[in-house]
């Protein structure tokens, strides 16, 4: 069966770089634009997954990190961070999700990949 990945990013460049890194996969993506979409889309559809990026408009990632985690309902659905900037400057997210993979943008389809099975199983 298809895993489901939610992409929340504002970024038209990073969401059609995600689509090319998807092609030929067995994952279903679907796309939220900042946090408060990504909620709405989350209450639809839950995803197994959700690669987030931490520069939002309406919700910053960070923000809808800590949102996610204290629902019971969402919290035990596992993240990928990626940002253009670097995992210091942004500590206090590992404290919210310890269990956070980050990827500095630019990475590489495979890298992305073992990242998503590394987080899947």
């Amino acid at each position: 069966m298809s895993k489901k990945i939610l992409i929340i990013e504002d970024e038209d460049e990073f969401f059609f770089f995600y689509t090319m890194m998807f092609e030929g996969t067995d994952y279903i993506v679907n796309r939220a634009l900042d946090g408060k979409q990504a909620f709405g889309k989350i209450k639809e559809d839950k995803p197994d997954l959700i690669i987030l990026d931490l520069l939002l408009d309406e919700m910053t990632g960070d923000a809808f990190l800590k949102q996610l985690k204290s629902d019971p309902s969402y919290a035990s659905i596992p993240i990928i961070i990626a940002s253009s900037f670097s995992p210091r400057s942004y500590k206090t997210i590992f404290e919210i999700d310890p269990a956070l993979i980050f990827l500095e943008k630019p990475f590489t389809q495979e890298k992305l990949l073992a990242s998503i099975k590394a987080r899947l199983g």
